[in-house]
């Protein structure tokens, strides 16, 4: 019994009971066999209708956020206000949802996002330390610039040398990333807690709106720089995108079909880890926004084409935060952000997730 238990306190150990806890909300199997004509025809239409109306949606609710209650003498005005938060919308949706999809197609679960990386705590904790140790009125605290940079630098250096390193080391499996992910957000937010414990309070407050996600505030000066970052991961990644519906059907098929399976995994999911650091040092860290938006499109779309679900997961993203966001600035007129509707949303998803997942053995 002592060497059971000893044996399951191992990293080995650690990772087969993570694997064991992951299998009900495992991703099903591409289907192997073609559906008849008829049955694939429907589900082509069901699927293009799907994006349609998905489209439409958001182009109604992009133009109600852009233009609805807009003074004609004041718009140019409203628009340089709005223009920049829906850009940071577009541009946060897009990164987080593609990023999530490509995230759960690597570790073949519905229920996993990858905040589990670690890039949300490491957030909280880049800012705290620099409000702890260089004060609330630094450059680094008031030049949006500096910040951004200073998170994408951190956050960065995580994404492509720890996590690269430890996919490595660990021979390309996911499930080791996933555990050491896990414990270094814990690590980042115990490191986090404790300098807030100690902090001036009057640094405190001033620190807590830079902790939680938030579009009024988008700095038009870091959107380009973050488009050029999340062009460049696409660019490096283009091949390797291109093999995610071979990956889906697992280590073992894709080994076979030709796929370089450790190196495209390990690519993909550093590219993941910086796009969501790019997202998060844009607008602050959105935890359940990945997670509604994947399994979401997977449940409308019924495919396993990631051309579509990917697509369909942006399209997903940008309606939840631009109809919130229209919601936070008509209706509730700013006193809740949008992230705390996305993460109480997001939090019911999860549990309606688990509770509906079909029991195993």
């Amino acid at each position: 019994m002592a060497e059971n238990t000893a044996s399951l306190n191992t990293p080995k150990g650690l990772v087969n009971r993570l694997e064991a806890a992951l299998e009900a909300q495992a991703l099903p199997a591409p289907r192997t066999q073609p559906l008849p004509n008829a049955a694939a025809a429907r589900l082509r239409r069901r699927r293009t209708l799907s994006l349609v109306v998905l489209s439409a949606l958001v182009v109604v609710f992009s133009a109600l956020y852009l233009f609805a209650f807009v003074n004609p003498k004041y718009f140019e005005f409203a628009m340089s206000l709005r223009l920049p938060r829906y850009a940071g919308i577009a541009t946060a949706a897009a990164a987080i949802a593609g990023a999530s999809m490509i995230f759960q197609t690597l570790i073949r679960n519905t229920i996993v996002t990858p905040c589990l990386l670690g890039m949300n705590s490491l957030y909280v904790l880049v800012h705290t330390g620099v409000v702890f140790f260089l004060g609330s009125g630094s450059d680094f605290s008031t030049d949006p610039i500096l910040s951004f940079l200073l998170d994408i630098v951190v956050m960065g250096t995580v994404a492509a040398v720890v996590y690269n390193a430890i996919f490595e080391k660990t021979g390309g499996n996911v499930l080791y990333v996933l555990l050491i992910g896990t414990v270094l957000s814990t690590f980042f937010g115990s490191v986090q807690s404790s300098l807030t414990r100690v902090m001036d309070p009057n640094e405190y407050d001033a620190l807590l709106n830079s902790l939680v996600a938030s579009f009024s505030n988008v700095n038009a000066s870091v959107l380009i720089p973050g488009w050029i970052l999340l062009g460049l991961i696409v660019l490096w990644l283009r091949r390797d995108l291109k093999l995610l519906d071979v990956i889906a059907l697992g280590r073992e098929n894709a080994i076979n079909l030709g796929v370089d399976y450790e190196r495209t995994v390990r690519r993909l999911m550093t590219g993941v880890a910086l796009s969501i650091a790019v997202a998060t040092a844009l607008v602050g860290p959105l935890s359940f926004l990945g997670l509604i938006t994947a399994n979401l499109a997977r449940q409308l779309l019924q495919t396993h084409r990631h051309v579509p679900l990917i697509a369909g997961s942006v399209l997903i993203g940008v309606l939840i935060l631009t109809a919130g966001q229209f919601f936070v600035e008509h209706v509730t007129l700013y006193s809740v952000p949008v992230s705390v509707f996305v993460t109480v949303g997001g939090g019911l998803y999860f549990l309606y997730l688990i509770l509906r997942a079909p029991k195993r053995g």
